[in-house]
């Protein structure tokens, strides 16, 4: 079978749906010309009615997509930083997600905001290097982060069709992902379903995007010494899939979670949450996350220091099992 990589798989999602469905067009800062290859050679097969350049103003090109929504279209914009969310989160949270609600499901608006995440360990620096999924999923927006380029594929066709907002994180560390794919067999995933990535009964690891080959390395790893590792991607955030999270934790009644994003009030948070609320653990649940108020250094041997790794989800899957 072929090799297809994460950010490959993004681009024949966007041209797939393009091609599908009339009303999707694209639209981003130097799109047209792929400066982040996400939607290279879409220009050329669409033309400029599909593909739309925009200025440097991520609050009217987020407030335009809404009204195209809201008049029939599906629009789908490409944000180059994650950082960038934070000037439009008025826009999606307040604006966007909220329509529907207030009317009562009268009005629709099938907005998709495709942002190539953090996680890469590459220096982006402090303004740069943000994943601020966990907002979005506090206030309700749809909100996934795909491991693999079939999940790239599929959660981003999902995406588009859906009538309500969706975020969709692509994060950096990722995008170089290549697997095996039966191109035949690249189809839509639903949203709020997670999956077992592996398959163990000593200890559940949650692990989401670019972590997830972390957490798959650690598996590999731990097997030498006997220690079986479920590793359990989400895919969606919000909603999150608690009824598959229950059936990984009813087998190893012990947790661990690996997230990319701030200790307090994160993803890894809410996990936990759930777990305390709904689970009979063996051994307190841990989370291995950035520290609270974590500003990434633009220093690469910082940079890897911050962000949450291989070593500490190492310690942390050792200290439930040392747990009684």
């Amino acid at each position: 079978m072929p090799k297809l990589s994460y950010l490959k798989a993004l681009n024949r999602a966007l041209g797939d749906s393009l091609a599908e469905d009339p009303s999707v067009f694209l639209l981003g800062e130097d799109i047209r010309v792929a400066a982040s290859n996400l939607t290279a050679g879409l220009f050329a097969r669409f033309g400029p009615d599909r593909v739309l350049d925009t200025p440097l103003s991520e609050q009217a090109f987020t407030n335009f997509a809404t009204g195209a929504a809201l008049a029939g279209m599906r629009p789908v914009i490409e944000f180059q930083i994650p950082s960038l969310l934070f000037l439009v989160f008025e826009q999606i949270a307040n604006q966007a997600h909220k329509f529907s609600l207030m009317t009562g499901g009268q009005c629709k608006v099938p907005v998709t905001y495709v942002v190539p995440g953090s996680g890469s360990r590459t220096g982006w620096a402090g303004q740069h290097s943000d994943h601020p999924y966990s907002l979005f999923a506090h206030v309700g927006v749809k909100t996934v982060v795909p491991a693999t380029p079939a999940d790239a594929y599929g959660l981003l066709v999902s995406a588009i069709r859906d009538d309500d907002p969706v975020v969709v994180f692509a994060p950096s560390g990722a995008l170089g992902v290549r697997d095996d794919v039966d191109f035949g067999t690249l189809a839509p995933v639903p949203l709020g379903v997670g999956r077992v990535a592996r398959a163990g009964s000593d200890v559940t690891v949650v692990a989401l995007g670019h972590l997830v080959q972390d957490a798959l390395a650690v598996a590999d790893e731990l097997a030498g010494l006997g220690i079986s590792i479920e590793v359990f991607d989400p895919r969606t955030v919000y909603p999150l899939d608690t009824d598959g999270l229950a059936a990984s934790v009813a087998k190893t009644r012990r947790l661990v979670v690996i997230d990319d994003s701030n200790r307090s009030s994160g993803f890894a948070a809410e996990v936990l949450a759930v777990a305390a609320e709904r689970f009979t653990l063996d051994a307190p649940p841990r989370r291995v996350t950035r520290p609270d108020g974590a500003v990434l250094p633009f220093a690469l041997a910082l940079d890897r220091a911050v962000q949450p790794g291989r070593d500490q989800l190492v310690s942390a899957i050792h200290a439930v099992l040392e747990e009684r």
